[in-house]
């Protein structure tokens, strides 16, 4: 399917890709709970007028959609996410799927459920509306607002049977959308694995994208995953700009240009501009292209609407 051609998910309904970017792949506007507020304070992004502050300097960049990486019950809010983006006028889309375990202290049905029980969670998410509880209470109801990503995590190179269960249920429910797969990889490690086992359950490499794997500079271990024909989300612009300019050049040069999308992974308060911190979001868009010397306008536009675009 032709990315371009082809419709995206966003919370606010389904917009033709053609009008989607430019895009920021890997966000965190709103990530709020009990659990991050004690345990997680730096990254407790709970404020709506907050979300709304730092996003309002992204739209004055020129940055149009937005991909809000937080995935079910794990601080997830889409009534909150759809407040910062009717205000602000940036495109949202929601994630369902799981993070990593540290998010789930006494959420068992997380670690507990078959493959199918949990795709059919993300499905409902997908096709019904994200739950207004985020799945954290007995009964479920169902917003007008859907998802339209699904991200899975791992936190070891090698998947454990808890991860296997998660990419399994990430590919049926891919299978019964055709929304795409964001993988989180701990310190950009275990892409390959990552890689292997969801072509391995039949999702197409176009569909899959891995996070954070600016944060490992071998130039060899890009290029196998690379090779595999997924996009990789280099999102560490603001951290290690540098760095991250460095792969995205080194990429483009050995014939990947059109498999990288770039984001920001901001889920710290100390990155945002508006909060006093530094150097803001805004900064993907008009800093860290300032230090890539390979064409930008595909990792924010093309590249990011063919991932996202609704199909398998």
């Amino acid at each position: 399917m032709n990315g371009m051609s082809g419709m995206i998910r966003t919370i606010g309904g389904d917009m033709p890709a053609a009008e989607a970017g430019p895009i920021y792949s890997h966000e965190h506007l709103i990530i709020d709970s009990p659990l991050i507020e004690s345990e997680m304070a730096h990254i407790h992004l709970h404020s709506v007028d907050e979300g709304l502050a730092e996003v309002q300097t992204c739209v004055a960049a020129g940055v149009r959609t937005m991909v809000d990486a937080m995935p079910a019950a794990s601080g997830r809010n889409p009534d909150k996410l759809a407040q910062i983006s009717i205000r602000s006028g940036m495109k949202v889309v929601a994630v369902t799927g799981l993070h990593t375990a540290k998010y789930y202290q006494n959420v068992p049905w997380t670690s507990d459920e078959t493959p199918e029980q949990l795709a059919a969670r993300f499905v409902g998410d997908i096709e019904d509306g994200i739950d207004r509880h985020d799945y954290l209470g007995e009964a479920v109801d169902r917003s007008d607002m859907r998802a339209g990503v699904i991200k899975v995590a791992a936190l070891t190179e090698e998947l454990t049977d808890r991860d296997r269960r998660l990419f399994e249920a990430a590919a049926i429910a891919h299978e019964q959308t055709g929304v795409p797969i964001l993988t989180h990889t701990e310190g950009g490690r275990g892409g390959l694995n990552q890689i292997d086992e969801l072509l391995g359950l039949g999702v197409a490499p176009g569909k899959i994208a891995l996070s954070h794997t600016d944060k490992i500079i071998d130039s060899g271990y890009h290029r196998q995953m690379l090779e595999a024909g997924v996009f990789l989300c280099y999102d560490q612009g603001l951290r290690t700009p540098a760095q991250t300019a460095s792969l995205v050049d080194a990429m483009t040069a050995e014939g990947f240009a059109g498999q990288v999308l770039l984001g920001t992974d901001g889920a710290r308060r100390s990155l945002w501009s508006t909060l006093g911190g530094d150097p803001g979001l805004a900064f993907l868009y008009t800093g860290l292209v300032e230090l890539i010397e390979a064409p930008t306008a595909p990792l924010f536009v093309d590249n990011p609407a063919r991932w996202l675009t609704m199909g398998v």
